[in-house]
């Protein structure tokens, strides 16, 4: 009896430690992980830090978590201090993560947050962009090599033409999916050095919602100092 309630007390001591509370479970399975440290990161203050880990020793298995006022993108990572992380939105409710050791990042299959498809969605036509672009390059290589002069002011326009019809894309994109946080989140990452004209089109067409989400607030202050900057010149 008294060996059974000592056992009772230290259970309960270590679900008090290691037990975190918070509204988005992540859920997930690395294959071929035996041992190791899964981190769960986001972006504070400009920082990227850590929120929640979980020690793997034989079990491939995870559950992190995190308290989210509105979605946002996390990182999965096994390093805390690696460049090699699963992207992922993060949002209330169950995110499962599924991937493999050795292609960690490529091999990752990710459920549970209408952001997050929409955002593969959204890269998967920017892959197409970047390797047309890719395509460019050599030929551009290849016209200079031949000082081909002519073929190189070709390939120019094209390549001008190409970040035009991938700016507008992601334009689009975002305006099409205003009541989404990746509209906002988009317009900061994939268009921060674009007109702010554009900036300011995505902006407009944003949801009530989503201008007091996360993205929503730092895209209005990112736009507050572009103009004001422009003021000053």
């Amino acid at each position: 009896m008294k060996k059974l309630s000592a056992l009772a007390i230290i259970m309960i001591f270590l679900i008090s430690c290691t037990s975190k509370q918070g509204n988005m479970t992540v859920k997930g399975n690395i294959k071929g992980l035996k041992k190791g440290t899964v981190y769960l990161q986001k972006v504070k203050d400009t920082a990227l830090v850590i929120v929640d880990s979980v020690v793997i020793d034989g079990n491939s298995e995870f559950i992190l978590v995190d308290d989210i006022i509105s979605p946002e993108v996390y990182y999965l990572t096994l390093d805390k201090k690696s460049n090699e992380h699963i992207t992922f939105f993060g949002d209330k409710g169950e995110i499962t993560i599924d991937s493999k050791l050795e292609k960690l990042v490529y091999s990752a299959k990710i459920k549970g947050s209408k952001n997050q498809t929409l955002l593969e969605e959204h890269n998967k036509m920017i892959k197409k962009f970047n390797d047309k672009q890719l395509d460019l390059i050599k030929a551009n290589f290849e016209a200079q090599r031949d000082k081909d002069i002519e073929m190189i002011e070709d390939i120019r326009k094209k390549e001008k033409n190409l970040v035009k019809r991938k700016y507008l894309y992601t334009v689009n994109f975002a305006v099409t999916h205003a009541k989404h946080e990746i509209a906002p989140y988009l317009a900061l990452t994939d268009l921060y050095n674009a007109n702010v004209t554009l900036l300011d089109t995505i902006n407009n067409s944003l949801s009530k919602k989503v201008k007091n989400s996360k993205y929503g607030l730092e895209l209005q202050k990112f736009i507050d100092t572009i103009k004001k900057s422009e003021v000053i010149k």
